[in-house]
């Protein structure tokens, strides 16, 4: 993990932006997705920008990070992906865990 992370934007720092842009993209899609689809009126063009935004940004993020422009050379773009999913699970997974414990401990008192 801390490989990933990094203490600076050394190999790891890089993948670590690398990663954040993704994972920012993705929800930035899912965003427009859904405002675009349940919106109505200017709220529906807000969601189509949203989903531009997220195709663009994690478009060049994804190129850039293949391209070798983010100081790691030539990176392998579906092992960066796998990160950010792996990334995006535990945090859903320790984000649940989390609130199960608030839940019971606030049910038992």
């Amino acid at each position: 993990m801390f490989e990933i992370v990094g203490t600076s934007l050394s190999v790891g720092g890089w993948q670590f932006l690398a990663i954040l842009l993704l994972v920012f993209s993705l929800f930035l899609i899912l965003a427009g997705i859904f405002t675009a689809y349940f919106g109505s009126g200017k709220s529906r063009m807000v969601g189509v920008g949203l989903l531009v935004a997220g195709l663009v940004v994690g478009l060049l993020v994804g190129y850039a990070y293949s391209a070798g422009w983010l100081g790691v050379g030539k990176g392998h773009l579906g092992t960066l992906i796998w990160e950010s999913f792996l990334v995006i699970l535990a945090a859903v997974i320790g984000a649940l865990v989390a609130v199960g414990i608030f839940l019971v401990a606030i049910m038992k008192s």
